[in-house]
């Protein structure tokens, strides 16, 4: 199953040095999630070959401008192109008070429905289930009301051994009976378990996406153990002052939390634009968390 994030923008209020404000797209096998929405985001996947039509989920995490000033045209670009299905929106409650005054008064009606589901940021919640994802959202400490995101995979059945199905020629019919826990009994009478013919499935994968958040520890508990972490790192350690006071992380910062909350991999984005280079932001982090990486625009990381 694919489970990767392609980095559109790793910038932070404002572009800069050819990098873009927030946006990421997540593959859950050949299915495309939406994470944030700063300017330029549709432009970002016209550059890195990603059609915007697959997208059918949008997660904003809040209300801050170069985390969702890219969604509207988006929306309108989508519509020009003739989309049809459905969307489905989450984000700050007000956010919808936002689409409909831009629509409003620029008298467009959608050729598709948008279904908006407003989040909250008062504790963990399940906000959406597929076939293959479930997403919940947690709240982060920054100055406004903002979400983070746990994206998970749906545990999977077990597998078959493949040598078992020609031994005892079982049928294909029989074969996600035999995945969901029934017993198989061959042409002799012999009674086969499920755990005879298969294996334990893959553990579920999880990426979590902390947009703009304090270092306060208080959301270590949402994504302990996680698969792959992306956290704010906006300022050098030596800008702790500054970071404070805008209610921002530090790379050094980024790479404690990485490190206490037991995670296995680390991805820092949302650098200042006072970093033209981010290797020193990159070591800073690795100093604390080795298996850190930058989230640099068009890389695309496993999960």
């Amino acid at each position: 199953m694919k489970f990767e994030v392609t980095i559109l923008g790793s910038s932070s209020s404002t572009p800069i040095f050819t990098r873009n404000p927030s946006a990421q797209l997540l593959n859950v096998n050949e299915k495309y999630i939406l994470i944030d929405c700063g300017e330029a985001t549709q432009n970002q996947l016209l550059n890195f070959g990603l059609k915007a039509n697959r997208i059918d989920q949008i997660f904003i995490s809040h209300l801050h401008g170069d985390h969702y000033l890219g969604l509207v045209g988006l929306l309108s670009s989508l519509h020009l192109n003739g989309r049809t299905k459905p969307m489905d929106i989450f984000g700050p409650a007000e956010l919808k008070e936002i689409i409909d005054l831009q629509f409003k008064h620029s008298q467009t009606s959608l050729r598709y429905q948008i279904n908006f589901r407003p989040t909250t940021d008062d504790k963990r919640n399940r906000i959406f289930e597929s076939y293959d994802v479930v997403v919940d959202s947690f709240p982060l400490d920054h100055r406004i009301p903002c979400t983070g995101f746990l994206f998970a995979e749906k545990q999977r059945l077990r597998k078959m051994i493949k040598s078992k199905i020609d031994d005892l020629s079982i049928p294909s019919e029989m074969i996600p009976l035999i995945k969901k826990g029934q017993s198989f009994t061959d042409n002799k009478g012999n009674i086969h378990l499920s755990e005879e013919l298969t294996t334990e499935a893959d553990q579920p994968k999880i990426y979590a996406y902390c947009s703009d958040t304090i270092c306060s520890w208080k959301y270590l508990e949402y994504i302990s153990n996680v698969d792959l972490l992306y956290h704010e790192a906006t300022f050098m350690n030596d800008m702790l002052e500054r970071a404070e006071e805008t209610f921002h992380t530090t790379a050094l910062q980024a790479g404690e939390i990485a490190m206490k909350a037991n995670v296995k991999k680390l991805l820092v984005g949302h650098f200042s634009a006072r970093y033209r280079e981010l290797e020193p932001l990159l070591e800073e982090a690795k100093s604390i968390f080795p298996e850190t990486s930058l989230a640099v625009e068009g890389q695309t990381f496993q999960i």
